[in-house]
């Protein structure tokens, strides 16, 4: 990946901003970021900036994410901001973001393969001096370490340039990094060595420093090769996502143009077996789709006029006509990767913590390299040994160990938990969710099936069944949708309203028409029960102007592994608690189904936050599990959050983590992750302290060559990202 050159102005940069209104973002692709001392650097700087809101570099991709209010120029001054802290920018290309990493890691290949020739060659030289020690003259001891030199000088060049960039670019910014200590030991050891050559006495390091190289080289390479293995969620996401459509010009033409072309509004023809690159709707045609993607199901879905489609769905029949209703970078695909990169590579208290220590920790290196210089001066008398022990210490003591300890495990944890269908909004939620002790559940959605029919549609009055279905086309609430769906295709009413746990209301004919809760409505009470299927009785009402209220009664079925969970969360030590919004005779149908013994029914949105917050005053914290749609109050009033989201509703969905299929084991799944997580980031904690506590002060006492130092620390980051990929075991 190059770094941004001068011709990428402003105005290109402002080019890639998406969103509407005063919310922007600008998705870019960093270069030269290697740890968490660079997340902390590049994510300060930026949110510096006046109109910037946040900021989040996902170390795995390299994609820094910002959301700003602003005009679109200011996208150039975000880029001038990363270029003057030392690192490159460009526009982040989906389909060109496989082939960075995959340049990268290239690029360590032929640096690792310099390395290892000048390796093996400099110490076939070096066995000659060490075995022809008593009887090898000066002059050929001096000459075939000339010759190690003409081998060695050119490789650490080349093969040291990932570090010597990176260390460069650091300190043109006035700031240091992990790389700057190690560029330090590498270029004194090719020093001494040239200075003891020269002077013609005393040994050469040339055999260190290349050896030294080779395995810094092998350590990051291979912990790329880690990170991108546990990353690899979402760049197979962006992979899946279509490069190009066939768009229907005005004249009925086709004519091909990248998705990233596709606006709102556009005509695209989707052939058999094509992928479907934007969110739409099927304007004609008809077939089936995989939605495997979206839905996590693999049974195909029905498409026909008036049907949604989602980036990603393959089609599966019949040629279709779709009109999008999203840009690329705001359809749902895109959206399901960013939320795969923010869970990432999010700011929880752990990252934190590891960015500050090693913040602290870079410069107290660079001392405790001064120290031992000048204490071994101060020893031996002599600056050889003092170089030496001070070149070991700043190898050994790099934190990349205490650097990857936290971003390893959230990646490799945020990964395990999209295979199985959950995705992680926010960075901490991992860390919030291990700590919760009350479980609060929602009712219809969550412990039920959420798909609710209407059963006394015959029995209604002419033309309420109609009139009712132009507001519950405005609403996202299940009852509203099973009664659109009976009523089928038709237009809502303009200019609806809706009242959060209560309806839908709008003018319609000069009348004021209410569709929602009986107790909202002033309907009369009624008594419910369910039948022996496990269906639950649920009704609406609807109201036109002071005429008597309709009832409409709807059928919604206790979901199959709602008993497992319940069951599941106790095993873990979790009570759970139902509140719902919904008369006492259903919800305590559904609390007795399951063996719930603590629940409430009738309560408004703030009443389940007020019970939230009555629990968090009792010293519990509270995880919330809603259908993602109808209690958000509620979700903000909750310690951690999680969705039963559907497709439409993962972009709208403001919870912490959002189940993207439609199974509530996930979330037992969801908590033994985090509980898993936790403890991997507590091991990582533990094997870096014991490493620094161990190898610092062995090599500050003189124990350690640099060579010795240089495996030493790059076997400890290794072993903290091999630690984490434990997670991924099921």
């Amino acid at each position: 990946m190059a770094a941004i050159d001068a011709s990428w102005t402003e105005g290109e940069a402002a080019a890639f901003v998406r969103g509407d209104g005063e919310a922007r973002a600008l998705d870019l692709a960093v270069e030269g970021a290697w740890c968490g001392a660079c997340i902390s650097k590049i994510e300060g700087g930026v949110s510096q900036i006046p109109g910037v809101q946040r900021a989040r570099l996902n170390l795995t991709s390299g994609r820094l994410t910002i959301s700003f209010n602003g005009p679109d120029a200011l996208a150039g001054q975000i880029v001038e901001a990363i270029k003057s802290l030392g690192y490159g920018a460009r526009p982040y290309l989906p389909e060109t973001a496989a082939d960075a990493v995959t340049a990268q890691e290239k690029d360590l290949l032929r640096a690792m393969a310099v390395a290892g020739f000048a390796t093996a060659n400099v110490m076939l030289l070096s066995i000659a001096v060490w075995s022809g020690a008593g009887e090898m003259t000066q002059s050929t001891r001096t000459l075939l370490h000339w010759i190690s030199g003409a081998i060695a000088l050119p490789a650490v060049a080349y093969a040291a340039r990932p570090f010597f960039g990176s260390a460069l670019r650091a300190l043109k910014a006035r700031r240091v990094n992990m790389d700057v200590p190690i560029s330090l030991g590498v270029s004194l050891a090719c020093a001494l060595s040239v200075y003891e050559t020269a002077i013609g006495h005393g040994d050469a390091y040339f055999d260190a420093a290349v050896m030294l190289l080779f395995f810094l080289l092998i350590g990051r390479y291979l912990d790329m090769r880690l990170r991108a293995r546990a990353g690899a969620a979402a760049r197979r996401l962006a992979a899946l996502e279509a490069r190009a459509a066939r768009r229907v010009e005005p004249d009925g033409s086709l004519r091909a143009v990248p998705a990233s072309e596709i606006r709102p509004g556009d005509h695209l023809l989707i052939s058999a077996g094509e992928r479907i690159a934007v969110d739409g709707v099927v304007s004609d045609g008809a077939g089936e789709a995989d939605a495997s993607l979206v839905t996590g199901e693999s049974a195909p879905v029905a498409l026909k006029a008036g049907a949604r489609v989602w980036s990603g769905m393959v089609n599966l029949g019949a040629a279709l006509t779709v009109r999008a209703t999203a840009a690329r970078d705001d359809s749902l695909l895109a959206e399901i990767t960013r939320l795969v990169e923010a869970g990432e590579q999010g700011r929880s208290a752990y990252v934190r913590l590891a960015d500050r220590a090693a913040k602290i920790y870079v410069p107290l290196v660079h001392i405790m390299a001064f120290a031992t210089l000048v204490g071994w001066f101060i020893i031996a008398q002599e600056p050889r040994p003092a170089i030496i022990n001070a070149i070991a210490v700043l190898i050994i003591s790099c934190p990349c160990a205490l650097a990857l300890a936290v971003p390893a495990v959230q990646v490799v944890a945020c990964g395990r938990l999209y295979k199985d269908g959950v995705l992680v909004r926010s960075g901490d939620a991992l860390e919030r969710l291990e700590r919760v002790s009350v479980v609060v559940l929602d009712k219809t959605g969550t412990l039920t099936e959420g798909r609710p029919r209407l059963i006394n549609g015959d029995g209604l009055p002419d033309g309420m069944l109609a009139l009712a279905a132009r507001l519950a086309r405005a609403s996202r609430h299940p009852l509203s949708q099973a009664l659109a769906d009976a009523a089928g295709p038709g237009e809502a009413a303009s200019g609806a309203v809706e009242v959060p746990g209560r309806g839908v209301e709008a003018e319609i004919d000069g009348r004021r028409v209410r569709f929602g809760s009986g107790r909202w409505i002033g309907a009369p009470a009624r008594a419910d029960d369910h039948d022996e299927d496990g269906a639950f009785e649920l009704e609406a009402w609807l109201q036109v102007g002071g005429a008597d209220p309709v009832r409409f009664a709807f059928a919604d079925q206790l979901r199959a592994d709602a008993g497992e969970l319940i069951i599941a969360l106790r095993a873990r030590g979790l009570e759970p608690e139902l509140l719902s919004g919904d008369r006492e005779a259903p919800v305590a149908a559904v609390a007795q189904a399951l063996g719930i013994t603590r629940w409430r029914s009738g309560l408004t949105p703030a009443d389940k936050t007020a019970r939230l917050t009555e629990l968090a005053a009792a010293g519990e914290k509270t995880l919330m599990v809603g259908d993602g749609l109808n209690d958000a109050p509620a979700r903000a009033g909750a310690y951690a959050s999680i969705s039963m989201g559907s497709a439409a509703d993962i972009s709208r969905s403001a919870a912490d983590l959002v189940i993207q299929r439609d199974r509530l084991a996930s979330i037992p799944l969801a908590l033994d992750v985090a509980r898993a997580a936790r403890r991997r980031v507590d091991e990582n904690f533990a094997l870096t302290i014991l490493y620094n506590v161990i190898a610092v002060p062995i090599a500050v006492l003189g124990f350690v060559t640099p060579l010795v130092a240089a495996v030493a620390m790059s076997v400890s980051s290794v072993v903290v990202t091999v630690n984490a990929m434990r997670l991924m075991r099921r």
